[in-house]
């Protein structure tokens, strides 16, 4: 009895030791996981050669009390009658716009450079005065309390500026509304059978730029869309010119109506055409939308994320940014867009100013809105256009945000929340290496990693997305990419065979995807190799191949290289003679072919080869993309796509980013190994 007591009991016992072994165990794992340090926001000690500069403050734009200052002192001026709200009609005195005016350079160095005077700060102000029938930009200063202003139109322009060069403007929007409400009212019934538009509701549009084909013209061809996300892509086939040149709306005109490729004088004779039934008609049939940019799947999962374990190693002080040996003053011009002032590097300037000066964008189609348009994009505001960025996607979720504020046809300092981005960036390939296991064994090599300095723009149909790099080499990139829709006109019957083929080389095939184009790909060659040898020299034989920047051949198993391993040695009368492969100027059509591309780049050696030619600048390329090859954009299917409306902001059903900090860890890394020399 008394062995069975004490068997029990020590029964007990462990079983206690057990349950407060893994209490305890919880318990520590809960104290070590509530104690894993986090990264930490700035390095404490970087190696940083590069320090801020207070007097970055001459190139910092307006704040909102300038704004005000400025905006209230234009509002005063006797006798000018200015009008501050956007609804203002084109017939007043309207402030436009206000911006920073930058000083002149030689005052801005005298100050940077030998301790000289601050220039005075001031501001540049556009005016439509429509009682005038003219734009006047004048400057305004000195801020923040300004007490004078100058009119500097003839100076700048060495013209005066016609009010019909203005921008169209809000106050200008809301009467075309109400004009196109009005002159489409008699065609409801046509407008609702041939393209399920109601005219009551808000007509959904875009329009030509620029306004007339010659100085003094105010006219737009509008062509209306389908009221559709995505609606660039959504044309109906009905397209409006209409006169607006007039500041008084009754005076606007319509001036041509086109209709399924038929041409109108006006609303009332397509009326009553189409009554009589003398016009070709489209039948309205609903369609799913195929510009929605929802996800076609739930996202599964999240892509690479990046941090910064040590903490970040570039620093952003109110309007300047140091990054190890840099360091500059930024800006962001509501007109132009993003721009870098006094960059540095190891403390020598390097660039005074770096920024973005137009964007143009040319199109071309079988209708007049398209054929006509010629967008100039610093019309319409560059930098305006420079909303919030979309943290996570835009950018790196760790980025830096920054707000900038404009007023541009707003009346008021209008905030555009994270609309400047700021992150280091691993790109992927090392900026130097070599290897070695001839006489020496060594590696020696260096991460890309570069600063990156964003916004991207959403003007109109277009997205830009513009980036200024910071290399550790000293260089300094600027690019730009394009996103967003692609603006299109509806294939109107009495048009449909005239559309031709851009100018691009393609490999296509006989077979079309779903909107009766032939699949294809393009080639697109984006760094040419330099100047290739004469021809009549004996050693270009050996290297004919690059006289070509592109050759297609049809495919033959003897022609499988444009070179041999003898050609080294024999350049003279070299064993594979590239040009003899097309001198048979065989045909290409239908047949297996071949894209002989040659991409370089001319490298002339200069000191900062030494110790090592870095890969930025040094380099070419071609890219191979899908023409019409798929129905729409494959990767719309992605499962890493990212979507979400208003109210759905913090929803995680097409949005992982909005969820990331529920799922961040500690990252395990795995200790440096290198068998390379083995």
């Amino acid at each position: 009895m008394v062995s069975k007591t004490v068997c029990t009991v020590l029964k007990c016992l462990l079983v206690l030791t057990v349950v407060a072994s893994l209490i305890g165990n919880c318990v520590l794992i809960w104290l070590n996981t509530q104690g894993t340090p986090k990264c930490p926001a700035q390095q404490v000690n970087p190696f940083q050669s590069a320090v801020h500069n207070e007097r970055s403050d001459v190139f910092a734009d307006l704040s909102a009390t300038e704004f005000y200052k400025v905006r209230d002192y234009m509002w005063k001026i006797p006798g000018m009658n200015i009008k501050l709200h956007p609804a203002t009609p084109p017939s007043a005195n309207y402030l436009y716009s206000i911006e920073l005016s930058l000083p002149k350079k030689k005052d801005v160095l005298h100050y940077l450079d030998t301790n000289g005077p601050k220039p005075a700060r001031e501001a540049t102000v556009v005016v439509f005065h429509g009682t005038e029938n003219n734009i006047k930009e004048y400057v305004v200063g000195p801020l923040p309390n300004p007490t004078y202003h100058r009119d500097v139109t003839f100076e700048r322009y060495k013209m005066d500026i016609p009010l019909t060069a203005r921008p169209i403007y809000t106050g200008e929007y809301l009467l075309i509304e109400k004009f196109l409400h009005d002159v489409l009212k008699p065609v409801s019934t046509l407008l609702k059978d041939s393209f399920g538009i109601h005219y009551s509701t808000e007509q959904v549009y875009y329009d030509t730029m620029p306004k007339g084909v010659k100085s003094g013209d105010r006219q737009s061809w509008f062509a209306f869309c389908r009221n559709e996300e995505g609606f660039y892509i959504h044309p109906v086939g009905f397209e409006i010119l209409f006169d607006h040149q007039s500041t008084n709306a009754s005076f606007w005109r319509v001036m041509k109506v086109l209709y399924n490729g038929q041409y109108f004088n006006s609303i009332q004779e397509l009326k009553d055409n189409y009554e009589a039934g003398t016009v070709s008609k489209v039948t309205y049939k609903p369609l799913p939308n195929y510009a929605s940019l929802k996800p076609k799947q739930k996202p599964t999962g999240i892509g690479p994320q990046q941090f910064y374990v040590q903490g970040k190693r570039f620093s952003v002080r109110n309007n300047h940014v140091v990054y190890l040996d840099w360091s500059f003053a930024f800006g962001l011009s509501q007109l132009r867009g993003m721009r870098a002032f006094d960059i540095r590097f190891k403390g020598e300037r390097i660039i005074y100013e770096l920024s973005v000066q137009e964007a143009m964008s040319v199109y071309a189609s079988v209708t007049p809105n398209l054929m006509l348009t010629k967008f100039l994009d610093g019309s319409l505001g560059i930098g305006r256009c420079a909303y919030e960025l979309v943290r996570g996607v835009d950018c790196p979720y760790s980025a830096t945000y920054i707000d900038t504020l404009h007023l541009m046809d707003t009346g008021v300092p209008r905030k555009l929340r994270n609309s400047i981005c700021i992150f280091e960036h691993d790109m992927g390939q090392p900026l130097r290496r070599h290897f070695s296991e001839f006489i020496y064994s060594s590696y020696g090599g260096l991460a890309n990693s570069a600063l990156v300095f964003r916004t991207i723009t959403a003007i109109g149909n277009y997205d830009y997305v513009w980036d200024f790099i910071f290399y550790q080499s000293g260089s300094v990139e600027a690019k730009v990419m394009a996103t967003g829709y692609i603006a299109s006109s509806f294939m109107e019957a009495a048009l449909r065979h005239d559309v031709k083929t851009p100018r691009y080389l393609h490999i296509a095939s006989n077979q079309t995807n779903r909107w009766g184009h032939q699949r294809s790909y393009r080639l697109q060659v984006y760094s040419f190799n330099g100047d290739h040898l004469p021809e009549n020299q004996a050693e270009e034989r050996a290297m004919s191949w690059a006289r070509y920047k592109v050759a297609i051949t049809k495919q033959k198993d003897l022609e499988e290289s444009c070179g041999s391993l003898y050609n080294q040695h024999e350049i003279w009368n070299p064993a594979v003679d590239f040009s003899k492969f097309i001198e048979d100027n065989e045909s290409i059509e239908n047949e297996d072919l071949v894209a002989w591309v040659t991409a370089g780049f001319l490298h002339i050696p200069h000191a900062e080869d030494i110790p090592n030619t870095v890969t930025v600048g040094n380099g070419g390329g071609v890219l191979l993309r899908p023409h019409n090859y798929f129905d729409e954009d494959p990767s719309i299917h992605s499962v890493d796509g990212v979507y979400f409306s208003p109210g759905s902001e913090q929803s995680c059903d097409y949005n992982r980013v909005a969820c990331l900090d529920h799922d961040t860890c500690t990252p395990e890394l795995e200790p440096f190994t290198y068998q390379g020399f083995q």
